[in-house]
């Protein structure tokens, strides 16, 4: 190759990288902008004591997951940090498409098996949701988050008044096709007709495979929790 067309071939070879470099921005940055718009997002609470009653049904039998709306509604989703340059934003998406029952035989807690839709999971930005199912949590291939309690536990202790109590639960908890057992506490009660359960599981989201987008300005932090309010009826 002679000096001159070295010299003529130069300008495109330029081009090319300038116009791939504008390619990938253009990619990246609707993510981007999902991760640092919008406000903090939608969270799932605890329990609203507040609106608590004294129980009317007995603990034991077969529980579902309830869908009525009204105060202690069933709820799950996730909070996670955004990391932005100077600062460390709080976003929380939430869905009530939660499905399950639990069992409660002679005052002991045997059987929990939960599903929730995370596809559904919203937060109170459309192009943020759109983004985190597509490219994070990736639920076109991992639609769903599943709870399964894998020890008993003893709730005959539960206080008929209206009032919290606190229950350690251990099970499987997978998210993003990826299972690990885990231990947490969660606040019960009972109030007339159904049995509340609410408690947020902290999670490292390397445990379940779920990788940050590697951006320039924005990243997700390692740890954030799965939040969860469950209203059971029989």
């Amino acid at each position: 190759m002679n000096e001159s067309t070295a010299r003529a071939k130069k300008p495109i070879v330029i081009i090319g990288a300038v116009f791939i470099a504008m390619a990938a921005s253009v990619a990246i940055v609707p993510l981007l902008l999902a991760l640092i718009s919008g406000g903090h997002g939608v969270k799932t609470e605890g329990i609203d004591a507040a609106k608590l009653k004294p129980a009317t049904a007995d603990l034991d039998g077969t529980w579902t997951v309830s869908s009525a709306p009204g105060s202690n509604h069933t709820s799950a989703g996730f909070t996670f940090y955004e990391i932005l340059p100077g600062e460390k934003k709080v976003t929380s998406g939430s869905t009530r498409d939660v499905t399950g029952t639990v069992a409660v035989d002679s005052g002991t807690l045997v059987s929990g098996d939960i599903h929730v839709d995370v596809a559904s999971v919203t937060t109170d930005s459309d192009v943020r949701d759109s983004n985190v199912r597509r490219s994070i949590l990736h639920t076109d291939e991992f639609p769903e988050a599943t709870f399964v309690l894998t020890q008993p536990v003893d709730v005959s202790q539960l206080p008929g008044d209206g009032s919290v109590a606190s229950v350690d639960l251990t099970g499987d908890l997978t998210i993003h096709g990826q299972t690990k057992s885990v231990t947490q506490q969660f606040s019960v009660a009972r109030s007339g007709d159904s049995v509340i359960v609410a408690g947020s599981i902290p999670v490292k989201r390397s445990d379940f495979g779920v990788e940050s987008p590697d951006f320039v300005a924005a990243k997700i932090a390692e740890e954030g929790s799965v939040d969860i309010r469950l209203n059971l009826s029989k």
